[in-house]
């Protein structure tokens, strides 16, 4: 699994493993060459792949385990520079339904590769009333820009609604420390699920489908 990780003093966290130190150290040398983004993004990928999964596990107990997970009430969405593909959408406007909020940046290489994985989810269970919500919190420069955001939904194929969290308010309401990140919301406003990086796609399907299962 990878992850992207924001550290307080640089937004550019990675997780340290002493198992791969050589690996680092090359991958910086040759950084400077043609093929040294090839070797650092496969080193990133290591490192993303050391960190064990976070969050709540759905698997063969999916039930009991939907059942018991509580990660308190969804906070507020409030704070953020826009919307887009919507107009913007309260809290409040989500209680008797069942959401999946999934925070994500569009330059982030864990985002895109779980983004399909998030799109299909989302359509699959839309027309049953899953309520699909993209908090775009930037990490580079060029992921500030709202039109930049806007070509990247386009080319990405992304509908469903997203809000432009620049100052991280979004962010740091949920106390969020990935990219990618997903959040899914019970009808009654409290989070049941929460995974971060990539993986985990069947049991978050299979969590979207316990949830709206339940009874409200």
């Amino acid at each position: 699994m990878q992850i992207r990780t924001q550290s307080a003093e640089t937004r550019r966290g990675r997780v340290a493993v002493r198992t791969i130190g050589v690996l680092i150290g090359a991958a910086a040398l040759i950084a400077f060459s043609g093929i040294g983004g090839r070797i650092m993004a496969a080193t990133a990928a290591a490192l993303g792949r050391a960190r064990p999964s976070t969050g709540s596990s759905v698997g063969t107990n999916g039930a009991q385990a939907i059942a018991r997970s509580d990660f308190g009430e969804m906070p507020s969405l409030e704070g953020g520079l826009g919307w887009i593909n919507s107009t913007p959408i309260t809290r409040e406007s989500l209680r008797g339904k069942v959401t999946m909020v999934e925070i994500w940046t569009f330059a982030c290489i864990n985002c895109l590769h779980a983004l399909p994985h998030v799109k299909e989810t989302a359509e699959r269970y839309r027309e049953q009333g899953l309520v699909t919500i993209g908090v775009h919190t930037p990490e580079l420069e060029q992921e500030r820009p709202r039109a930049n955001v806007e070509a990247a939904l386009k080319k990405l194929g992304v509908t469903f609604p997203v809000v432009l969290d620049n100052n991280y308010v979004i962010w740091k309401a949920f106390k969020n420390q990935y990219w990618p990140s997903v959040y899914l919301v019970d009808r009654k406003g409290r989070i049941r699920f929460h995974h971060d990086g990539e993986g985990q796609y069947a049991e978050l399907d299979e969590a979207v489908a316990l949830l709206l299962a339940e009874k409200p």
